[in-house]
């Protein structure tokens, strides 16, 4: 039994020590700010937040697109679609609450009815009545939630290789597999290593030509911005109350209750959310169209943004 002990307590010293090296401390905002936000970008005081956002393009567009992006995402994920479509449409884009500058939600509750309120919000503090949701992954999910919320402010709807439906086979990223496994998971709230941002990343694009350092580096500071950590975390435990790898809850039987016009999008590499899903999409909301890119991972937006934005203004024209 001591020579048990010993052991243990050995591995529980080794730990310790690996923290200890490894620790990296949140980072202020303020710090931030000057390295990723541009003169575009605006902060608007809603729901105890300073909400980092952009809003550009046609200001006299009466039906704008609103963009969400996935987990552990930002903003910037939209940038290279936004420089087309603001030559023709008003394009609002966010760092949702737990992300990015944004930050987190003073409420900590990270779920599909707490976000469906703070697009009501945000959408009324800009005097929007009516608009157009775009989103990626778990922004996909929150978009086609918010259709069951409030389809009478949601003229159309876009969904990027989109969160919902039970995994099928998926290889998953490295980084999600780690966040998702229990007491493991909390090690994150103090160690965020730029190998396994990067090596998550590997597992997002099909050409990962497209990961640069420059790119890892931005992840992981906004990753560790103030807060942020905790915010990811309480969701791979499940605040979206289910499978927490894969955002359900029980809305996902109610997804052919959706009328609202929607264009599927979806690349046929994707190793996080396999393109199968769209077939299922397809099944369940009647009436929807689908395009599938060859070759392409799970962020079309980033990795063929000329084509996403060119199926986005034939949709919304």
């Amino acid at each position: 039994m001591k020579t048990i002990a010993k052991i243990l307590g050995g591995l529980v010293g080794l730990i310790i020590i690996l923290l200890l090296v490894i620790c990296e401390r949140d980072r202020p905002v303020e710090e931030l700010i000057p390295l990723y936000a541009n003169k575009d970008s605006k902060f608007m005081p809603i729901m105890g937040m300073k909400v980092h956002y952009r809003d550009e393009g046609v200001a006299t567009d009466t039906l704008p697109l609103i963009l969400l992006h996935g987990m552990s995402s930002s903003l910037n994920t939209w940038d290279s679609v936004v420089i087309e479509l603001k030559k023709h449409r008003r394009v609002i884009s966010l760092d949702l609450p737990g992300f990015g500058l944004t930050g987190p939600s003073p409420e900590m509750a990270y779920n599909f009815p707490y976000y469906s309120k703070f697009i009501d919000s945000f959408a009324t503090r800009l005097q929007i009545k009516r608009f157009i949701l775009a989103g990626n992954s778990m922004g996909g999910a929150i978009s086609w939630n918010y259709a069951l919320h409030n389809p009478s402010r949601l003229a159309k709807m876009i969904l990027i290789d989109a969160a919902g439906y039970p995994k099928k086979g998926e290889s998953g990223s490295l980084g999600f597999k780690i966040a998702s496994t229990p007491v493991i998971n909390n090690l994150l709230l103090y160690a965020t290593p730029k190998a396994l941002v990067r090596k998550s990343l590997e597992t997002v694009y099909y050409d990962q030509a497209r990961v640069t350092d420059e790119q890892v580096e931005r992840f992981h500071d906004v990753a560790i911005r103030e807060g942020n950590r905790g915010a990811a975390l309480l969701i791979f435990k499940g605040s979206f109350q289910g499978d927490s790898k894969r955002f359900l809850n029980s809305n996902v039987s109610r997804i052919a209750e959706i009328k609202t016009p929607t264009l599927i999008l979806w690349g046929d590499k994707d190793n996080l959310i396999g393109v199968n899903n769209v077939d299922n999409f397809l099944k369940d909301i009647q009436g929807s169209k689908a395009e599938i890119y060859k070759n392409v991972g799970h962020v079309p937006m980033e990795e063929v943004p000329g084509k996403v934005a060119a199926s986005i203004l034939k949709f919304v024209q």
